[in-house]
């Protein structure tokens, strides 16, 4: 019995199994996995109707001098960040070396206090030990004692003295250790100073060789025949920027009702390292013509972040070491000399003035006459003579005035 009942349970999952392994007949078909060529060419014409992703910008119609021009830019803006950054760190290391000495000033002073203290401790105790060998009392107080009014009355004067000298003693002592204290605060202060002033100049640095390096990476990727071409752009670029100026000034002239003359483009429009003209240093002072002399002797050597000669300038140097060289002494960055030296109109100035450039007064130039200036320009260029205004004019100063 048992037997029968599982032969019957075998038979009946075994038909089940067939059942399940027949297709279906009632015309449903099963599914594929793969669509029929049909299909396909339903989903492409449906892909078809579908949003693109946006194309990239199409440069094809810029020119190559269009694309050198944008370059040019660029990297002027580029070198413009580093300049900028390079006198930050002029300032930051000049503030340094300030604080610095300072620094070292308070140290000397503070020695000095210690070695005042010491004296006066010294002092205090030989007059304690006095006291302690006289019973307690000085020798001054012990005559007050006598019976004779003659050294009674030299012994009260002594007593006074003793008095007096034992008082000024104990406040030269307070006033030393107050100095003292103080010293310590101020190089305390100073030391604070000079590491927040040194971060500043560090970070500075940091930004000059990084735009630096972005702008030589851009220069580096271009072709032998494009640089030729970007330095002329440049020279170009300037050369429309002094004509500029010159026609407005000339336009200022008529409009005060002067004759022209005066300034002349002579050769001065692009970045030339030529010689300077005779006759441009007329109507300079005595010092200004020796500062003149001192920066043209200079054209030819290149720039250098943060370098104030002899084998290379940046532009606040070249100004500061030939003003320096003339026997005056000015500050050493552009935004200081502009910020601290007397200023004069642009009509007015004469060679030896110094022309600040751009709205943050990054850059300086010597003004040499005839609308020209000498200058060093940025990294990668040498100290040239530049049209006076071949770049933004922000103002002119006189060291001299």
């Amino acid at each position: 019995m048992n037997r029968r009942r599982c032969a019957i349970a075998a038979l009946t999952v075994l038909t089940a199994l067939c059942a399940l392994a027949v297709p279906a007949s009632s015309g449903v078909a099963s599914a594929s996995p793969l669509p029929p060529s049909s299909s396909l060419s339903s989903l492409a014409a449906g892909a078809a109707l579908l949003p693109r992703a946006p194309e990239p910008p199409d440069r094809a119609g810029e020119s190559t001098e269009d694309s050198l021009d944008r370059v040019r830019v660029e990297i002027e803006g580029l070198y413009h960040q580093a300049v900028s950054a390079t006198d930050a760190y002029n300032l930051a290391e000049e503030e340094a070396e300030r604080q610095s000495a300072e620094i070292t000033a308070l140290a000397r002073r503070t020695a000095d206090g210690q070695k005042r203290i010491q004296e006066l401790k010294d002092r205090a105790g030989a007059t304690a030990r006095a006291q302690y060998r006289g019973g307690g009392l000085p020798a001054e107080a012990q005559l007050v004692l006598t019976d004779d009014p003659r050294l009674f009355l030299d012994g009260v004067d002594r007593v006074k003295q003793g008095m007096k000298a034992t008082k000024d003693l104990l406040r030269d002592l307070e006033r030393a250790q107050s100095e003292l204290k103080t010293y310590a605060q101020d190089a305390g202060a100073q030391w604070r100073a000079l590491e927040a002033t040194r971060l500043k100049r560090d970070k500075a640095k940091k930004e000059i060789t990084e735009k630096i390096a972005e702008a030589e990476g851009l220069e580096r990727r271009l072709e032998k025949k494009e640089r030729a071409r970007l330095l002329e752009l440049e020279r170009e670029a300037a050369q429309k920027a002094q004509a500029r100026w010159l026609e407005s000034r000339e336009r200022e002239r008529a409009a005060d009702g002067l004759t022209a003359g005066g300034d002349t483009t002579g050769d001065t429009t692009g970045d030339t390292t030529g010689e300077i003209a005779d006759g441009r240093e007329d109507g300079a002072s005595g010092q200004g013509a020796k500062a003149v002399k001192f920066a043209s002797a200079q054209l030819g050597k290149p720039y250098g972040w943060g370098d104030e000669g002899p084998g290379s300038y940046d532009c606040s140097g070249l100004t500061s070491q030939a003003w320096a060289s003339a026997g005056r002494t000015i500050p050493r960055t552009s935004q200081e000399q502009w910020r601290q030296l007397p200023k004069v109109a642009v009509e007015d100035m004469r060679p030896g003035d110094l022309i600040i450039y751009h709205a943050d007064a990054s850059h300086v130039g010597m003004y040499i006459g005839d609308g020209s200036i000498v200058h060093a320009p940025r990294p990668g260029r040498n100290v040239s003579v530049a049209g006076a205004g071949s770049m933004k004019i922000l103002g002119v100063v006189r060291p001299d005035k």
